[in-house]
């Protein structure tokens, strides 16, 4: 198998930790070398429903056994009526219209195209450490590392703002208003400096910063951005393609936060795996998008709008949003007390099961990406598998199915620990440091 894999580019190939497996099932994945593996990837927060879930595979086989391929707009076909239909029950309200791609990005694309069309405005603003894809149209508003954008050139049409901190925020003032007032004064300097807000056409965000290292933002800061928007004609883009499904105790990251933007994007966890995403608005805005401004040949197949249906099904039957809530409180608790054990835990970020475990340095408190390399390698030996983020790697990415239940996650966690333990006695972590 490694032989094969040279065949593969290694700009993607070459992830993290690059397993061979043969085989995925519920919150497992099971390896090349007869061992078990936890999964607390889920396919970078794409398998809501847990790995092949019966209702999911079923779905599959009856799907091929009627239709293979659309395109939708050539022909017509149920599954991605009734896909659009049973989104809009978990949307937020006014959110009823959608155009079907195949990921993440594309979605994205779809997203800032709308709403320059919509505005004839021609800039967009975005945040400092978001990540919302690759491609050269999204790359332009992704800002998590640098390495993304090195020689691509990507267009000069936007601006970067920071995304919400509340580190320096003074003694007896409230995080969110500080968070939201810095906010107001980042895009003030930006709307005189810069760019007037009547050229702005819209403003995109992760209401949770993903690749860019889980940060959850308070949700006064995303309240003002709406505000701002509002304020100015400026439409406002929720990246929620990893946020989404349930991912963090809510259908989406819109409701936890109690903001509804303009327009979103959608994918991940749409179809428990098969590639499919929206980009997602009012019949208002979409009826202002002509034919033929934007198409797809894929988009919206009809295989993997049925794999959609029966995601949404298992999502509701199941409770698998309640889960997500209940299972990411009880990990976090874990996680906090793990946290006052070990010198190199920094920060412990979540917010339903998307939960980040900084690494620091433990004697200079610094970003330690070396350190998160080692411990989830050690991680993966013990047979729990992890992923990272963060700018510099520096966090470890905990995102399992949201079927995971208590015993996975004490067996996973306590993999973790002894991980780390492990990585604290090979570096030697000074004696006043360490943690009882």
């Amino acid at each position: 198998m490694n032989e094969l894999s040279d065949l593969l580019a290694p700009t993607m190939a070459k992830d993290h930790p690059n397993l061979p497996v043969v085989k995925e099932e519920g919150c497992y994945y099971y390896g090349l070398d007869g061992k078990t593996y936890l999964d607390f990837t889920s396919g970078i927060a794409t398998a809501n429903t847990g790995h092949r879930h019966p209702k999911v595979v079923e779905a599959i086989k009856k799907g091929a056994d009627e239709l293979m391929h659309g395109p939708s707009g050539v022909i017509m076909y149920e599954s991605i009526l009734k896909l659009a239909k049973e989104l809009t029950t978990v949307l937020p309200q006014g959110l009823d219209c959608f155009f079907f791609a195949n990921s993440g990005t594309e979605a994205i694309e779809g997203a800032i195209k709308l709403a320059k069309h919509v505005t004839r405005r021609p800039y967009v603003v975005s945040f400092t450490g978001c990540f919302h894809g690759r491609s050269l149209g999204a790359l332009s508003v992704t800002t998590s590392k640098a390495k993304y954008r090195k020689f691509l050139q990507p267009n000069g049409l936007t601006y970067q703002v920071p995304y919400a901190s509340v580190e320096g925020c003074p003694e007896g003032i409230d995080p969110g208003e500080y968070a939201a007032s810095k906010l107001e004064k980042d895009l003030n300097t930006l709307f005189k400096h810069q760019v007037t807000p009547e050229e702005v056409a819209c403003m995109i965000v992760e209401p949770v910063l993903g690749e860019g290292g889980y940060i959850v933002p308070p949700a006064e800061w995303l309240k003002k951005m709406r505000e701002i928007c509002s304020e100015h004609g400026i439409l406002l883009i929720f990246d929620e393609v990893q946020t989404g499904f349930g991912r963090t105790g809510e259908w989406f990251a819109a409701q936890t936060f109690g903001v509804t933007p303009d327009i979103m994007a959608i994918a991940k966890g749409i179809a428990s795996g098969l590639p499919l995403s929206a980009t997602v608005a009012s019949k208002e805005l979409m009826k202002q998008w002509p034919l033929g401004s934007h198409g797809t040949t894929f988009g919206g197949n009809p295989i993997a709008c049925a794999a959609g249906l029966a995601t949404l099904e298992v999502l509701k039957e199941e409770k698998l949003v309640e889960n997500a809530k209940a299972m990411g409180n009880y990990a976090t608790t874990l996680l906090l007390e793990m946290k006052e054990r070990y010198a190199s835990v920094g920060s412990i970020r979540s917010i339903g099961l998307m939960i980040g475990i900084e690494i620091v340095d433990p004697v200079t408190g610094d970003p330690n990406g070396e350190g998160v390399i080692n411990i989830l390698n050690k991680s993966l030996e013990k047979g729990v598998l992890f992923y990272l983020c963060g700018n510099e790697g520096e966090v470890i990415r905990m995102i399992p199915p949201l079927t995971v239940n208590k015993e996975q996650i004490d067996e996973g966690l306590s993999l973790l620990e002894a991980s780390i333990a492990e990585y604290e006695a090979e570096i030697q972590v000074p004696c006043k440091l360490q943690k009882v």
